[in-house]
């Protein structure tokens, strides 16, 4: 046997054993690719894109195409052609949807590139939530465990909506906190108890055990509650409204109209509002399986269950992990952004962990997805506690009251998520250098909650967070000044750290909130009249010379500035501020505040507490105590005061620039 002979059979037994073997792997890789959800589009459907259906064809050269494509996707980005990359990159998803980063790509062209090119406030709202829905409920779902894609989704709320780039951030703020008033309902109303930072964690936690806890099943909820099954029948004949159909659907056919009926049942505005029923048959009837004694114990675990479906099955979140984080981080309001950016991140950073391996580190993006649990928490502490006018947004009134102010009950949970994630982060070891990221952020955020409680009045929480800054031991040291600054006494550090931030949103609330609030708590209900006066004048020198220096209409939106992070109004401000104040107090603690509360802001007050207290003290004084009258009694100027309320809202409607002023 010649030489060439031998080569040739000794290529051919290598040839086919390297056949078995593949037929062998092929087998192999193809189900572990089934079972971790790795396989790829591989039949045609009627009325997809031609690039999907050529990519199939192509089979083992359809790597090649993708690349293609992407390079086609990214050109047509650079040349604007926005529309022509979704396109694209719609495709590349159904052929390889293991790619996160085309999702990232397609998100970010919706809510950033695509957004910012529409005129109206409504219009870019809906491309920011396309971007937002196609990661939340189609990438992630694809790619269960990859951080890159919940990284970006919690940062287009953290940016996109909390942030100020955009001209019409207030608007989508807005928009957040309507949709998500329907769909966990308004959270539990504050009382004084909530200052215990654990009961009101507690508190928001077994709001949401409701919800996690109710059954998955309809007829889990009836076998629990007969009755339920007679209301689920009525909802049906009544208004039309299936429990078992589409929960999205459900969120906008009950769950908003619920949530409509029940915030006008408890406002002055109840009357007008019923007769406004007249045109909207579906909500009328609604209104009256509300009205009906019988329904009322259906109601709540029906609710609970569509509530518990709407989370799961239209925005992909676990209820029991949302109860977690309100556990792990604080009294979570999820009608704020920061709710939402701090619930991807985090659940991206624990997939994360999941699957790290210290061979695989570099695959890992921990530092920027923790960078955004911390950002997070921080808006929680700067705009966390929310006051928001669900009826007056969904009923239509262009000037909608959405105010944030200061959560303190987020400071402690922010020093926690920093040492944990000094653990994952390679930037930040502090043997290794003088100073570190996570470093400079935690004292940054210290220093703007020793501000925040300084004009609270609460110097005692003011200098403890001050002389954490000053012995915290990983400081960083790269700063020769820093512990001479710390060292300052606290109305001279107070004073220094003003200087230069007086301009910055976040500074300007917790600044302009703080002070009213203290005067409230402090001044108030502290018999102290010149603290009182002292810190409402502060904060309305604080507020005029933020207003002078950042206030500035947009095109976007006529209404709203960019940098209107707190109303234009002072007297409206401090109004409001009194009125939830009120609120959250007991009544003796109320009557108390109210006494020594000048009229112009009882006036502020006055209907809420007739609506809440009148019935329960008229009823009391029957047995011999004292009538609503007496311990509330009405301000002078009530009158005129209603009438200029409603003028207000009225002239912020209409006012504004015209198409032609712009």
């Amino acid at each position: 046997m010649d030489r060439d002979r031998r080569i040739q059979i000794i290529a051919s037994l290598i040839l086919a054993l390297c056949l078995a073997s593949s037929g062998v792997l092929a087998v192999a890789m193809t189900g572990v690719a089934g079972r971790a959800r790795m396989t790829y589009t591989d039949r045609a459907e009627q009325g997809q894109p031609w690039e999907v259906s050529a990519g199939i064809a192509m089979g083992a050269f359809r790597g090649v195409f993708v690349n293609f494509l992407w390079l086609r996707a990214n050109e047509m980005k650079e040349a604007g052609k926005f529309y022509e990359a979704i396109g694209l990159a719609d495709a590349i998803t159904r052929l390889q949807p293991r790619f996160p980063r085309v999702w990232v790509f397609h998100a970010w062209n919706m809510s950033y590139n695509i957004s910012v090119a529409t005129q109206t406030a409504s219009e870019r709202w809906k491309w920011v939530s396309a971007g937002i829905e196609l990661l939340r409920d189609k990438g992630i779902p694809a790619n269960p465990n990859d951080m890159l894609l919940h990284k970006e989704l919690g940062w287009i709320f953290l940016h996109k909506i909390g942030g100020y780039t955009d001209d019409a951030n207030p608007f989508y703020k807005r928009r957040l906190a309507v949709e998500w008033t329907a769909v966990l309902g308004p959270p539990p109303p504050r009382t004084s108890e909530d200052r215990n930072r654990a009961h009101a964690v507690a508190k928001h936690a077994a709001w949401l055990s409701v919800i996690a806890d109710a059954p998955d099943t309809l007829e889990g909820v009836v076998k629990a509650q007969p009755v339920a099954g007679l209301l689920a029948d009525r909802l049906r004949s009544e208004t039309g409204i299936d429990l078992t159909g589409d929960p999205a659907l459900l969120r906008d056919a009950l769950l908003g109209p619920y949530e409509m009926v029940r915030a006008a049942d408890l406002s002055v505005r109840k009357v007008p509002f019923r007769e406004a029923l007249a045109d909207r048959p579906r909500v009328r009837a609604l209104a009256g399986l509300m009205d009906d004694p019988a329904m009322a114990p259906a109601w709540p675990p029906l609710l609970a269950h569509v509530r518990k479906r709407v989370l799961i099955d239209a925005y992909r979140m676990e209820p029991a992990r949302m109860v977690r984080y309100t556990q792990k981080f604080g009294p979570i309001d999820w009608r704020h952004h920061g709710a939402h950016s701090l619930y991807w991140a985090q659940k991206g950073v624990e997939a994360g962990e999941a699957r790290f391996t210290k061979e695989a580190r570099k695959d890992f993006d921990f530092l920027n997805t923790d960078r955004i649990v911390a950002q997070s928490v921080q808006e929680l502490f700067r705009t966390g506690e929310m006051y928001f006018d669900f009826l007056g947004a969904v009923t239509g009134q262009e000037y909608v009251l959405l105010q944030g102010v200061p959560n303190p009950h987020f400071i402690e949970p922010y020093g926690q998520i920093i040492a944990e994630q000094r653990g994952r982060s390679w930037a930040d070891r502090v043997d290794a250098r003088g100073s570190t990221p996570l470093s400079a952020g935690y004292e940054n955020f210290l220093r703007d909650a020793v501000l925040f409680f300084y004009r609270r009045g609460e110097r005692d929480r003011a200098e403890a967070l001050q002389t954490e800054l000053r012995t915290w031991q990983y400081k960083n040291l790269g700063d020769e000044y820093r512990d001479e600054e710390f060292e300052l006494p606290l109305d001279e550090f107070v004073a220094n750290e003003l200087k230069d931030a007086s301009t910055r949103p976040s500074i300007a609330v917790s600044q302009i909130s703080g002070s009213i609030m203290g005067a409230y708590a402090s001044g108030l209900l502290g018999n102290d009249d010149e603290l009182f006066r002292s810190q409402l004048e502060y904060g309305k020198r604080f507020h005029r010379y933020f207003m002078e220096a950042q206030l500035r209409n947009t095109s976007v939106d006529r209404n709203t500035g960019r940098m209107e992070q707190v109303d234009r109004d002072y007297e409206v401000v401090a109004g409001t501020l009194f009125f939830q104040f009120m609120s959250g107090l007991g009544i003796d603690e109320a009557e108390q505040a109210y006494d020594n509360a000048p009229p112009d802001l009882r006036r502020w007050a006055y209907d809420p507490l007739k609506g809440r207290y009148e019935a329960e003290l008229n009823a009391l004084a029957a047995k011999g105590g004292r009538t609503f009258a007496q311990v509330f009694p009405e301000p002078d100027g009530m009158a005129q005061f209603r009438a200029e309320s409603e003028e207000r809202v009225r002239s912020r409607s209409l006012e504004g620039p015209t198409l032609e002023q712009r």
